[in-house]
């Protein structure tokens, strides 16, 4: 399957509610480890507080791998999910100074019944378990809200 195929049926079914938590994963175009640059890491990580700042999305947990993005968020009252990405991508490229995303994107709808610290818990383990780290303090591209304790370092 091509690849905006595939962006295609990633859209199918997709709906944006105002306060609504997601699950996204956006993923590097060949998957290309453009984020195993730590300041190319820092300043994705910069647009995703940004994102917040301006009140489109509020973070609950990231974890930047070298290739792609997880990221637990509480959609924005202003701006629709699509949109909410795309300007996340288009951000991140333009401060990297090239394109660097695979077209579409993953999204999750959380529900009432999901277990969100243990889905943090899961987002932010992900560099234990691809083996970049033994030690989550040893990664330096993840945060958490339930698991730091600190509100504001995001």
């Amino acid at each position: 399957m091509n690849n905006k195929a595939h962006a295609h049926q990633l859209r199918t079914g997709r709906y944006s509610i105002a306060n609504q938590m997601y699950l996204i994963t956006m993923v590097t175009a060949q998957r290309e480890p453009v984020f195993a640059d730590l300041s190319a890491a820092r300043r994705l990580i910069h647009v995703l507080r940004d994102e917040e700042r301006l009140q489109r999305a509020m973070t609950w947990a990231f974890v930047v791998m070298p290739d792609h993005l997880h990221w637990l968020m509480q959609l924005g009252a202003s701006v629709s999910l699509s949109a909410c990405v795309h300007g996340v991508k288009s951000m991140t490229s333009r401060q990297l100074g090239r394109s660097i995303w695979q077209a579409g994107f993953h999204d999750r709808a959380m529900r009432r019944e999901d277990d969100l610290k243990a889905i943090a818990r899961y987002i932010v383990a992900n560099p234990l378990r691809a083996g970049l780290a033994t030690d989550l303090a040893h990664y330096p591209h993840w945060d958490a809200r339930w698991l730091t304790g600190n509100h504001t370092s995001l």
